[in-house]
């Protein structure tokens, strides 16, 4: 099989990067090594940057995000007894869109079908050869049968695990990583949301957050430790706890109900120097992960979509090889300010091991500074809603 650019994975990026592509008439192949169902199936994100919602409506796959997602000017900021607004709209003229990370998947892959471009599922064994000449090509299996796909570039957009990091020598590579000692448990439940827009909470007790898929459907998160499963936590629990990290306005009226979904995430933060080897080319969590505080997981993999998708468009219908040259220059230089905020918010609200009563109040100094500041909040919302492209 030939094609322009072979695509290594079908999540929100590959996806993404195909159906802008496709639409210049450059020529790709996404290979997935799950099924569609299971990809629809993982449960992550659903905050949208200004950008992210461009780049979907330039991919023909914003209509239903226009339709159905929900705008929102703001957040609220609770420490304690502290609460305060950060009017994202105010200060940036921008808001963002709560529109979940499942829902763009399906509308994503609905748009590729519709313009029958290929999606290979199931793939595994998936090897990139000759990615530093001019004739790069990719091996992968389906059903025990080996295949080949020749073509003049690869993006690797499979993730953290994924081949495409990998395939860049150690010597070329370097990694820079931090572990949070913490996790998030999260839960998603048939509820109607208890705020209006999503409520960023520290507490002694550590952190919380109020967010929502819909208008019937809420995502809550408390701090936990790395040790814990989420067969530790009852609902019945989890509601008691989240009641009393949050401000007593929003826990008197929390609607609480069964999860209909529960897990716990780390909070790593991670990037990979350089995103590029040849004609190889890095995008989301293959390069680089942020903690969730702040929202930037989904948003950062856009940014690098945005980046490489302009690239390749200069060089194959321009002759201008320019941005792809300097992909991996332009699409860090991003990453480095979206891990900086995730690393700062996260700092900000959560409760660490053996923090100090120094550090307690620097926190809380933190937050009042925040609060009592325009230009501080200014900054925070220009982060919060996205850095420009």
């Amino acid at each position: 099989m030939r094609t322009q650019v072979c695509i290594i994975g079908g999540g929100p990026s590959g996806l993404l990067l195909g159906q802008l592509l496709h639409r210049q008439g450059i020529a790709t192949v996404i290979l997935e090594r799950k099924t569609r169902d299971y990809v629809l199936g993982r449960i992550r994100a659903g905050i949208l940057e200004t950008g992210t919602a461009d780049l979907l409506r330039q991919a023909g796959a914003g209509d239903r995000m226009d339709r159905e997602s929900f705008a929102h000017e703001g957040t609220v900021i609770a420490y304690g007894d502290t609460q305060f607004g950060v009017n994202f709209h105010a200060h940036t003229g921008r808001d963002v869109i709560v529109y979940g990370q499942t829902e763009l998947t399906r509308d994503l892959y609905d748009a590729r079908e519709a313009a029958g471009a290929p999606t290979l599922f199931n793939v595994d064994h998936v090897t990139i050869h000759d990615a530093k000449s001019d004739a790069p090509h990719v091996t992968y299996h389906v059903a025990g049968t080996e295949h080949r796909i020749d073509c003049d570039f690869i993006a690797g957009c499979d993730g953290f695990h994924g081949v495409s990091r990998q395939t860049i020598p150690l010597s070329v590579r370097r990694e820079y990583e931090k572990i949070y000692p913490f996790g998030w448990l999260g839960i998603l439940s048939e509820t109607p949301p208890v705020h209006d827009e999503l409520i960023y909470s520290g507490s002694e007790r550590g952190f919380a957050l109020c967010s929502m898929r819909s208008a019937t459907l809420s995502r809550y998160y408390i701090q936990c430790a790395l040790s814990d499963s989420p067969e530790d936590w009852s609902d019945a629990n989890f509601w008691e706890e989240l009641k009393r990290r949050i401000p007593e306005d929003a826990a008197d009226r929390l609607i609480t109900g069964p999860s209909i979904e529960k897990s716990i995430a780390p909070l790593p933060s991670f990037v990979c120097e350089p995103m590029q080897w040849g004609r190889l080319f890095l995008c989301g969590d293959a390069a680089h992960i942020v903690p969730p505080t702040g929202a930037k997981g989904l948003n950062t993999a856009a940014s690098d979509v945005h980046y490489l998708y302009t690239g390749l468009r200069q060089h194959y219908l321009d002759g201008d090889s320019d941005g792809i040259e300097r992909y991996s220059e332009r699409a860090l230089a991003r990453v480095w300010k979206a891990e900086r905020f995730s690393w700062s918010t996260t700092n900000l609200l959560h409760r660490y091991p053996h923090q100090s009563e120094f550090d307690i109040k620097m926190q809380q100094a933190e937050v009042a500074f925040l609060r009592d500041n325009a230009a501080a909040q200014k900054v925070f919302a220009q982060n919060y809603v996205g850095l420009p492209y």
